[in-house]
């Protein structure tokens, strides 16, 4: 049970302060006690993209500045792949020469598995947020150099930490250091069940620590979400209530009862659903058939002609992963594609696309054209998906939208029946619905809580719901609550 309503703060109390660090994006806040600041992290915006960018000389930047450094430095150069040299051997040719001794052939050189894009100015990172889960080990080859998750992190902890020391002083004249933090997190982080969580805040809470959060308490972000709207909506009546919170790499759910100033956690559930899952969907049922899959190609064999399908399922999963799609540029990979197009016919065209978006390292660029294209799906029936690069020009329409995503649909509908059976209710005993993430504004999954919740659903500060109730939860000491 926790008091979450608005009091009076004493002249010198303390400042709750919340931090959300997202999937896609992340944001902060400050609590005095009676109102919420939210922290502007750029210079126009209290939402910061959680992006960090390395270049050549390992300058780190983030935010907004780091995504517009990889697209003027990246999109459209030309990408060419040179392999790294291990060494040289010489063979034989099979034939014995004059003396007896086995003739040589030239000197060839030994290639290694590493390949170097040396026109590369800098590596762009999103997502990394997913990987936390996965292993305490993970390293990032960075120009050669090994960068452990954390040191990928900090950097935009740290900015988050300089604006909340300048929101500080701009708004409350304080100019002792801020050492404290409410950190948000998922229910359940990406990963081995047995270990993701632990392992995730492990390394989150290290790198807080170098961003010199030396204080951190840690609290599920659907409960955060919920507290956030308990303080905006002090006269609430008593209530059994679902928060929602769907955002770029998870879905989290809680259930809490809300009785006079206290409310008590029922149960959570989390899920890796979120809107990096929904842009991949986009990209395989929508791009890939453009690129040339499903098609066929005609190949010499000794003595005849093959015919089979091309072995697009190569392709996809570097394509599906634009931080590492430059890999593409190799010959295993460029020279079935130039054999597929010199067979000129309508479908060469579809494997041009393929080569040029290759070649010019236009992964990325397709993405952020499927996001504009998710958001305009979410207030019309249709849009159009204009690629100029790629020379792909559609109209895809709602219906297909929801055609292309109906596998996730499905693990959304069945995320929250698991939490409620977790919880033993019936969706009739649920009596309000918070829906606050990105992803949440999708209408397609706004249905299916409106389906198992008619009239009971409200949304609730999408971007910064999280991070207010965050700070709402240090300034009140509420504790830590790290889920498992």
């Amino acid at each position: 049970m926790s008091q979450f309503l608005p009091e009076t703060p004493s002249k010198n109390a303390k400042l709750g302060i919340g931090i959300d660090y997202g999937t896609s994006n992340s944001a902060a806040a400050i609590f005095d006690g009676e109102k919420i600041h939210l922290v502007k992290l750029e210079h126009d915006s209290e939402i910061m993209p959680s992006a960090t960018h390395v270049d050549k000389d390992y300058k780190i930047v983030t935010g907004q500045e780091a995504i517009e450094y990889y697209i003027e430095g990246n999109v459209g150069r030309t990408v060419e792949l040179s392999a790294e040299i291990l060494g040289e051997h010489r063979t034989g040719t099979g034939q014995i020469g004059d003396r007896g001794l086995p003739e040589e052939a030239s000197t060839e050189k030994v290639y290694g598995q590493s390949f170097i894009d040396s026109g590369q100015k800098g590596r762009l990172f999103r997502g990394i947020k997913r990987l936390l889960g996965n292993s305490t080990g993970t390293r990032l080859i960075v120009f050669d150099r090994p960068f452990r998750l954390v040191a990928l992190i900090t950097p935009l902890l740290a900015r988050i930490k300089r604006a909340v020391v300048a929101s500080a002083y701009q708004n409350f004249n304080i100019e002792y250091p801020l050492k404290h933090a409410c950190i948000g997190h998922p229910v359940n982080f990406e990963g081995k069940r047995e270990t993701r969580n632990t392992i995730a805040l492990d390394l989150l809470s290290e790198a807080y620590n170098y961003a010199e959060f030396s204080q951190q308490t840690y609290y599920p972000e659907p409960i955060a979400a919920a507290i956030s709207y308990l303080f905006h909506h002090p006269r609430a009546t008593e209530q059994t209530m679902l928060a929602v919170d769907f955002g770029g790499g998870t879905l989290d759910l809680c259930i809490l009862r809300k009785k006079s100033n206290d409310f008590s956690v029922v149960a959570t559930h989390g899920v890796g659903l979120g809107g990096d899952h929904i842009d991949q969907a986009m990209f395989r049922r929508l791009i890939f058939p453009l690129l040339g899959k499903g098609e066929r190609w005609l190949r010499t064999g000794e003595d005849r002609a093959i015919e089979t399908s091309f072995p697009f399922e190569e392709y996809e999963e570097l394509l599906l992963n634009w931080t590492i799609s430059y890999i593409l540029n190799q010959n295993k990979y460029t020279t079935p594609l130039m054999q597929r197009i010199d067979y000129d016919d309508i479908a060469s065209i579809k494997f041009r696309r393929l080569y040029d978006l290759i070649k010019n390292n236009y992964s990325y660029l397709v993405f952020q054209y499927l996001k504009n294209i998710k958001a305009l799906l979410s207030s019309n029936e249709s849009a159009r998906l204009d690629i100029p690069e790629l020379d792909i020009d559609i109209i895809v329409t709602k219906d297909e939208f929801e055609s292309c995503i109906s596998e996730l649909l499905a693990g959304f509908r069945s995320a929250v029946l698991e939490l409620l059976s977790k919880a033993h209710f019936k969706p009739d005993e649920i009596e309000l619905v918070i829906r606050t993430g990105g992803s949440s504004l999708i209408p397609a999954f706004k249905n299916i809580l409106e389906d198992l919740f008619p009239a009971k659903v409200i949304e609730h500060d999408p971007f910064t719901s999280v991070a207010a109730g965050l700070a709402i939860a240090d300034f009140k000491d509420l504790g830590n609550l790290r889920t498992n």
